[in-house]
């Protein structure tokens, strides 16, 4: 009787056993879901902060274009202003010359009061000087 015992004890102490593997086989496999769930989020969040990163990179590369074109557009204004004073200054020596012309201060001869006028020799015109 002792070994129908013995072995009816040693069938329950194996059925638990193999239960209690079927479970741990059971949990293994829940968290080996859990954790490739987790991995596919991570790599989903990774594939776009690329995608981001590649955005951010094309921006900046605009940004840095513009940034360059303003500084070549600040330059050439500059020189256009430049220019602009310079022929300011130019037409109000013109005008000052027509002024002057108009109002009789340089004479026939090529004489004048206080203008560097002369004629040139052999010329029917006179030669002005228009510097400042």
């Amino acid at each position: 009787m002792i070994s129908s015992a013995s072995t009816a004890g040693a069938a329950v102490w194996g059925q638990m056993q193999q239960q209690q593997a079927q479970r741990s086989a059971e949990q293994a496999e829940q968290r080996a879901r859990s954790l490739r769930a987790e991995a596919q989020n991570a790599q989903g969040e990774a594939d776009q902060a690329q995608a981001r990163a590649r955005d951010l990179n094309v921006r900046s590369d605009q940004a840095q274009n513009d940034a360059s074109s303003a500084k070549r557009n600040t330059v050439a204004l500059a020189s256009l202003n430049e220019v602009q004073q310079g022929l300011g200054e130019m037409r109000t020596q013109i005008g000052k010359v027509v002024s002057d012309l108009s109002s009789g201060v340089y004479s026939a001869s090529g004489t004048s009061g206080s203008a560097g006028v002369s004629e040139s020799q052999g010329s029917a015109g006179a030669l002005i000087d228009v510097t400042a």
